[in-house]
């Protein structure tokens, strides 16, 4: 499944941005689905459609979205209900551990006492990343329609946290799967047979089987979210209103997302005033957005295309005709808009398309990309012959040499760039080296290792 992660810096119209996206996709015959995490019935307001029921299906089987509403042929709409998914997965796991609450003395919480913890909101968004792919339209309440052969949808539009959040989120399931590695090694499983001689040998009691069947089954849940966002077919679009400090903030959310190897496949600069105005004011306006602008289009084109979006002069809810609902040129409702409206972003009327309309056309459909893992972003050179060392070239676009960090750990390296730290494994040739330097240069941090000659093999 094709999938567009729409993050960007606060307040630049994220939302506004997906919808129109998921829009564009719906319009070229393409079955969309816009996932959102809002929660202040934005999304509902731009597509005009309802507010989301919630879901029904009792603990576990609860998913992790309300049922995806169809706004439009094509697309469908959900949001990501993050407390009715805690309220299903704590409820379902009191469940699972009746047992040991009862020898406890420990009386379980009822669902209605329950109410999302920090944190939730991220958990909660990868699950329904997953659920996304792996149910379809028909898949209302979260569950595949049985026995029906389930054709999904063919983009997948994510309207995502502010773009530092959103690196966090993506960050998370690599993060947690190596925890989890150290904590409860898959060589440790190996013993369960001696495990009942071996705590009475050490006098405490071992991790019982249902500790590493669970870490297990979130072994494959994290792995699966992973695959998913280093798919080839999972981009994202940058969302930026131009000005000096919008510039800088997504130079920061390009170098955390190029660290964990994500892929821009656009910056769209919204609500771009109109140029030539009479009024000073708006014109000293335009010209500062002008200048921006110009910036954004040297640091990214023409490896990532800049989309200009205009500004409607009002919130695009009230784009269309005087108290009309819906974001879509005076319709009413999405869905009676999207084959009103030419695939130029214009009405068959002849009439400028308005609201959702007039942004969906600029945006464009996402492009087909293969659904398969990416290519490793990073490369060993080999400079033995001339300079005596391998150097890793690692592509961080938008970092700042003073928020450059690097450390060695044993077979890893870790890398602080501003606020975002990873933990990478080095090539089997780089853990018999030492780092002998580094240095940012065109958007790259080249490490230079030298071999170690304790580790190198002799001859080479």
């Amino acid at each position: 499944m094709r999938t567009v992660l729409v993050t960007g810096t606060g307040g630049a119209g994220r939302t506004t941005v997906a919808a129109a996206t998921a829009l564009a996709a719906a319009r070229e015959g393409q079955r969309a689905l816009l996932l959102t995490a809002d929660r202040d019935g934005t999304p509902e307001a731009l597509l005009g459609i309802p507010a989301p029921r919630p879901a029904t299906a009792p603990g576990a089987r609860r998913p992790p979205w309300s049922p995806p509403v169809e706004a439009a042929p094509g697309l469908w709409a959900a949001r990501v209900a993050a407390d009715d998914w805690f309220r299903g997965e704590l409820t379902a796991l009191q469940e699972r551990g009746h047992g040991a609450l009862d020898m406890l003395g420990a009386a379980p919480l009822d669902p209605e006492e329950l109410t999302g913890l920090p944190g939730t909101e991220a958990f909660a968004l990868l699950r329904a990343l997953r659920a996304a792919h792996d149910a379809g339209p028909k898949a209302a309440e979260g569950a595949h329609p049985g026995g029906e052969p389930n054709d999904g949808w063919d983009v997948l539009v994510v309207d995502m946290p502010p773009a530092p959040d959103t690196v966090a989120v993506l960050a998370l399931p690599e993060q947690l799967r190596r925890y989890l590695r150290r904590l409860l090694p898959a060589e440790r499983q190996a013993a369960r047979a001696l495990r009942p001689m071996l705590a009475q040998l050490a006098g405490v009691p071992m991790p019982a089987q249902k500790l590493y069947e669970t870490a297990e089954r979130w072994e494959r849940e994290l792995a699966a979210v992973q695959a998913l966002i280093e798919s080839e077919a999972t981009t994202v679009r940058l969302v930026v209103e131009p000005g000096p400090l919008a510039g800088r903030a997504l130079r920061t959310a390009r170098a955390g997302l190029a660290l964990y190897g994500c892929r821009v496949e656009a910056v769209v600069a919204n609500r771009l005033l109109p140029t030539g105005a009479a009024d000073p004011w708006l014109a000293a306006l335009s010209g500062r957005q002008q200048a921006a602008l110009k910036e954004l289009h040297g640091e990214w084109a023409p490896e990532v295309p800049v989309r200009e979006l205009p500004h409607l002069g009002r919130d695009p809810i009230e784009a269309g005709d005087p108290g009309e609902a819906g974001g879509l040129g005076g319709t009413g409702r999405l869905g009676e808009a999207v084959d009103p409206i030419g695939a130029g972003g214009a009405a068959h009327d002849g009439g400028p398309a308005t609201g959702l309309a007039a942004l969906a056309g600029p945006l464009g459909s996402p492009g087909p990309r293969p659904d398969r893992p990416a290519a490793e972003p990073w490369t060993v050179e080999d400079r033995l012959a001339g300079e005596g060392v391998l150097v890793w070239r690692l592509p961080l676009p938008g970092a700042d040499r003073d928020t450059l960090g690097l450390v060695r750990r044993g077979d890893e390296l870790i890398v602080t760039v501003g606020p975002f730290h990873r933990v990478l494994s080095l090539p089997s040739a780089l853990r018999r080296c030492t780092v002998s330097g580094a240095g940012l240069r065109d958007g790259s941090l080249h490490v230079r290792f030298a071999p170690d000659p304790d580790l190198w093999p002799r001859g080479l």
